[in-house]
């Protein structure tokens, strides 16, 4: 499984990649890949029966880039997107990059709080929402996007609202853009959890994804032509994955309800060449059939080193280091053909091509090869800023395209980097990023809570679970403020994979004297296993 792959050094690589002319805007690499690819399949929405080639989804993104128009949508415009795998996801993507408009992302687990927080904080005008969603979204107090100006997917709109399908109908096939959109323009206010507690907007450019397109479909090292999309397009992944298919020239086939159980089976079934997988999906239980696939390669995140090795012999497929966020795209890349000689050794590969990689101490100076600093990383594709934060600007952009990732890294003597720990106060959980500080800002609102601390407790199958600690009012006790109240409230207010899993209740929590904050440093000390003294929701449990 090892022998297919072109061996390109990393300085060719760079080359190759960086003297490429790539399309203007998203729009004009979709026109290039119907030139292209015109008859072959694009996407694949295989539980729904509905597949698109090239020359199709052309066709479908310009005639949605009329349905957009018509409601009022133009250069710059606003327009969330809240909608499961189905094809508008994309045509409206892609409707809105034509468009030189703006989509933002939302995801379909949040509560009602978090969808008004991101559709409010990004300057919602519009809102594309399925129509399994709507209730969900009416829940919402005072609802930021007027009825007027809410188009629904998946059904009839009750009048108030448009439908989708009776607007696609009778939009024109012909569309014109009004001016060029340069590569520069924003498309996305794609949401991430950082440290300021709840989720940051990251300003993407279309040239952020043709980068990031460009340069995941040239680290492969092999020709891929099917791509598993086990994943929600609402995240970053399947909209960079379907641009890797455009690439090459491939398609990419997603399910309408991803999941780690059925994972593989659509892997084998529908024949895919590449997928990109959690440790959720490694830790579903054997199946005879783990290895009969025609996967060539795939990229892993968050494996842990001592997995690797094993996941590659058991689904017969090369496991390949990539290092990136939503904030910056590509960072550093595991070279294909060097995978095998270091398997195991915990490294995320050498700087990717368009990047550059600073490893610094506290004081932002660099330090020496072997030492321990934190990565900076800059590119010209990397995120233009958070949406309307400035102080994380401050902290994080600190001048002269930098991009500080919070991680902490070191680099051996040939190039090759490893992450060895993050200063950011995140949990990973289930590959999903979850910022400590959003949960306890949302449990702090209950008045019998006087402070509220987030950890995280390592998993062997989540990779790590959330631990709360709840400080009450003085005075008060359990009897107070049930857990039974406590952990509603959380399953109301925050998204399913944010609940906490482990409960604590303390009269009192460690505290820094200069700020008066919470000192965690301390918490995490007070016992080696942090499960001890918890409630555990999962298994109903006191340990």
């Amino acid at each position: 499984m090892f022998s297919d792959f072109e061996k390109v050094a990393p300085e060719e690589m760079r080359r190759r990649v960086e003297g490429t002319e790539l399309p203007a805007n998203l729009g004009a690499a979709i026109n290039g890949f119907a030139t292209q690819h015109r008859d072959r399949l694009a996407l694949s929405f295989f539980d729904e029966g509905i597949d698109l080639t090239w020359g199709g989804l052309q066709a479908a993104t310009l005639r949605t880039a009329n349905l957009l128009r018509g409601l009022g949508v133009g250069p710059g415009s606003h327009v969330a997107v809240m909608l499961p795998n189905v094809p508008a996801f994309p045509l409206a993507w892609l409707g809105l990059a034509r468009l030189g408009a703006v989509m933002i992302p939302v995801n379909i687990s949040y509560t009602p709080r978090e969808v008004e927080y991101a559709l409010t904080d990004g300057e919602a005008e519009f809102l594309v929402i399925h129509a399994e969603l709507l209730e969900h979204y009416r829940s919402i107090e005072n609802p930021p996007v007027p009825d007027a100006r809410i188009v629904v997917v998946g059904g009839p709109a009750d009048g108030k609202q448009r439908a989708w399908d009776s607007l696609y109908a009778e939009a024109s096939p012909d569309f014109a853009p009004e001016a060029a959109v340069d590569p520069d323009a924003m498309i996305n206010i794609q949401y991430t959890s950082g440290t300021t507690g709840f989720p940051k907007g990251c300003m993407l450019s279309h040239r952020y994804w043709l980068s990031l397109g460009y340069v995941c479909t040239h680290m492969w090292a092999t020709p891929i032509t099917r791509i598993y999309g086990g994943a929600n397009f609402y995240y970053m992944l399947l909209q960079r994955m379907l641009l890797n298919a455009g690439f090459n020239g491939g398609a990419l086939y997603v399910p309408r309800r991803p999941s780690a159980r059925n994972y593989m089976a659509n892997v084998r079934r529908l024949g895919c060449e590449n997928m990109a997988v959690f440790e959720a999906v490694y830790k579903q239980p054997r199946h005879p059939e783990d290895g009969r696939n025609a996967l060539k390669i795939s990229n892993i995140f968050g494996l842990t080193k001592e997995n690797q090795a094993d996941f590659q012999d058991r689904f017969q497929v090369l496991g390949q280091e990539f290092y990136g966020m939503t904030e910056t795209g590509h960072i550093s890349y595991m070279p294909a053909h060097e995978v095998a000689a270091r398997t195991g050794s915990g490294s995320c590969g050498v700087v990717a091509p368009e990047r550059e990689i600073s490893l610094r101490d506290p004081q932002g100076k660099e330090v020496a090869t072997g030492q321990e600093g934190e990565l900076w990383t800059r590119g010209n594709s990397i995120l233009q800023a958070y949406w309307k934060k400035p102080e994380a600007n401050a902290e994080l952009m600190p001048g002269d395209g930098w991009f500080r990732t919070g991680d902490i890294a070191r680099v051996d003597r040939d190039g090759y980097y490893y992450i060895v720990g993050r200063i950011k106060d995140m949990i990973r959980r289930r590959g999903e990023n979850i910022a400590a500080r959003e949960i306890e800002a949302v449990m702090r609102l209950l008045p019998e809570v006087r402070d509220a601390a987030a950890l995280a407790v390592p998993d062997p199958y989540s990779d790590e679970e959330v631990k709360l600690y709840i400080q009450l009012q003085p005075g008060m006790t359990m009897a107070d403020l049930p857990l039974e109240r406590v952990v509603e409230y959380a399953k109301t207010n925050l998204a399913a994979f944010k609940v906490p899993r482990y409960w604590e209740y303390r009269s009192e929590l460690p505290r820094t004297l200069e700020s008066d904050r919470v000192e965690k440093k301390k918490l995490r000390a007070e016992n080696d296993d942090l499960r001890i003294g918890a409630y555990d929701r999962k298994d109903e449990v006191w340990r």
